[in-house]
């Protein structure tokens, strides 16, 4: 009897089966403070403060699953509970894919400079005229902020520059409005030579301005264009990535 009681328990008794439950919770924890965190401020349920550290939170749950499978791993395969040890694992790996996002972008933060408004021209930027009050109600400014930045930008993105095609003006607007419908911006300003649009970030809605100005030329049309953050001290290359996505669409366009 007694062996047969002592043959009844597992090895390494319920702390496998219970750890590797807790490292699952907590990752479910994780995944939905991490992913609703954008949602939830979009939708105007929380602040941007409460949203990252929602975000934050659902980092630390993501970790603490990770430790605890760890801790679970190890006891599972003392105690030969590989249904325990699999549990641990796949934790694991989803954990870090969850918190391969996040890594990614503080490693973008530290490679960038923490500025806002990128442009083709920083000696003569695109003006917004449009949407010049929706900024004057955001935080950042609605004129560009001046040489400091201009620097910074230079070092960080040579390759932001002004682009020349040579077709007319009327085919090159007609093709920068497109290009731009297509980015899904919402169109504020259309004129003869300029163009006014919000893009909308995806996840937590962030909204950043742009303004494309075309210039006629003996040989052409230059075509420049700026984008600024309403929000925030750093974009984390957000803007000049969609200038230099913007102005390559473009070129494809009327190639």
């Amino acid at each position: 009897m007694a062996m047969q009681l002592k043959a009844s328990h597992p090895r390494g008794g319920r702390w496998p089966g219970i750890l590797a439950g807790l490292a699952i919770l907590l990752l479910v924890a994780a995944a939905l403070m991490m992913a609703g965190a954008g949602p939830a401020y979009r939708g105007e349920l929380i602040s941007l403060g409460e949203a990252f550290n929602l975000l934050r939170n659902g980092v630390y749950a993501a970790g603490g699953a990770v430790a605890v499978s760890i801790i679970t791993l190890l006891l599972s395969m003392l105690a030969r509970r590989f249904t325990s040890a699999l549990m641990a694992s796949m934790v694991i790996i989803a954990a870090a894919a969850l918190l391969f996002v996040p890594w990614q972008h503080w490693q973008r933060a530290q490679e960038v400079p923490a500025i806002h408004d990128i442009t083709t021209d920083t000696q003569n930027p695109p003006a917004f005229e449009a949407l010049a009050n929706a900024r004057r109600a955001a935080p950042n400014a609605v004129d560009y902020p001046g040489e400091t930045t201009a620097l910074q930008q230079r070092a960080a993105y040579p390759h932001i520059k002004p682009i020349i095609v040579a077709e007319s003006p009327q085919t090159v607007l007609a093709a920068a409005q497109a290009a731009a419908e297509e980015s899904g911006w919402r169109i504020a300003l259309i004129t003869d030579n300029h163009i006014e649009a919000t893009a909308t970030t995806r996840w937590f809605g962030f909204e950043d301005d742009v303004v494309i100005r075309l210039t006629e030329l003996n040989n052409g049309v230059q075509v420049d264009m700026r984008s600024a953050s309403r929000l925030g001290a750093s974009d984390v290359g957000t803007n000049a990535a969609r200038i230099a996505e913007y102005l390559s669409a473009l070129e494809a366009r009327l190639e």
